[in-house]
């Protein structure tokens, strides 16, 4: 039988149990070739069925090996393939983590830099004049809004900037007010006092307190076109009521003063610490060149 290149290390503990078996069976079959010779054993069954074993292992010992190096490479085959999914396994993980944490920072990065960055400053607009200025019917080419009122420095900016967006309705506006003073039935409020809000009615001015509400309820309307609604608000007293309605409740005001101002006094519009009213037409009939002001304060809801 030719000798196994392959050196011990390299030899599974399979392979070299079979070695050792097949080298002590050698072994017992020299002795008993020695001893037959010598006259000093006899030939029976068993040393026939060694024999026959020793003669049919040596006819098997690469089958037995070449077994166990195949169990063994096997084995080696099934871990590297373990070993080689736990690998690609950890692999994709981190490059998941890696990607995450990359668009994270960027992400962070991002919102940094905006951050950081400094709004567009935009002008501060306030109204300029007071609310219902109109040139007198009478006057050449009618009523229409009077732009001369606002003042020259200011104009260009005040008529480049866009209309302001009226609010939605809401249970809490005005929708109602009456001045039994001054009228047998109540007028109706919309939202907003621009031009054509006016005609629709009584405008509030955008931004001011709702009807009970701490702060100043601003109320604006036409003197002599669209209705007259606010012709005669010089004609109120100290005391006369106005009662303005929301969808589900009225709340009474009553008038503590009236002015007449120039009509860039805005300030009349600014917000009070009380519940307060302020209802603001053009002045005198027909002219048009001043603002009456009518105050009141909130009495009964």
């Amino acid at each position: 039988m030719p000798k196994d290149p392959r050196n011990l290390d390299d030899l599974s503990i399979e392979e070299l149990e079979a070695i050792l078996a097949r080298k002590k069976l050698e072994a017992r079959g020299a002795r008993l070739r020695r001893f037959r010779k010598s006259g000093r054993a006899l030939r029976v069954r068993r040393d026939v069925d060694l024999q026959v074993g020793i003669e049919s292992y040596r006819a098997t010992p690469e089958t037995t090996a070449e077994s166990g190096v195949q169990k063994a490479k096997r084995n080696s085959t099934g871990a590297s393939k373990l070993l080689l999914g736990v690998e690609i396994a950890a692999v994709m993980g981190l490059l998941f983590v890696l990607f995450s944490g990359v668009g994270a920072v960027k992400s962070l990065n991002q919102e940094v830099a905006e951050a950081r960055l400094l709004p567009s400053p935009t002008p501060i607009i306030r109204a300029v004049v007071l609310p219902s200025g109109h040139t007198p019917p009478s006057s050449p080419g009618g009523a229409r809004p009077n732009d001369a009122e606002i003042p020259a420095n200011l104009r260009p900016l005040v008529q480049s900037m866009p209309a302001p967006e009226i609010p939605k309705s809401s249970p809490a506006h005005a929708q109602r007010i009456f001045i039994p003073a001054l009228w047998d039935s109540p007028a109706p409020v919309v939202q907003g006092d621009g031009w054509e809000q006016l005609k629709k009615g009584v405008g509030q001015h955008i931004g001011t307190a709702n009807p009970g509400e701490v702060g100043n309820v601003v109320l604006s309307a036409h003197n002599d076109i669209f209705g007259e609604l606010f012709r005669y608000l010089d004609k109120l007293k100290p005391g006369d009521e106005i009662i303005l309605s929301t969808g589900a409740r009225d709340f009474v005001y009553k008038v503590t003063g009236t002015r007449i101002v120039e009509p860039t006094e805005v300030s009349v519009m600014d917000p009070t610490p009380r519940a307060t009213i302020t209802l603001i037409s053009c002045y005198p009939y027909l002219i048009d060149t001043e603002r009456i002001v009518v105050s009141g304060e909130l009495v009964d809801s």
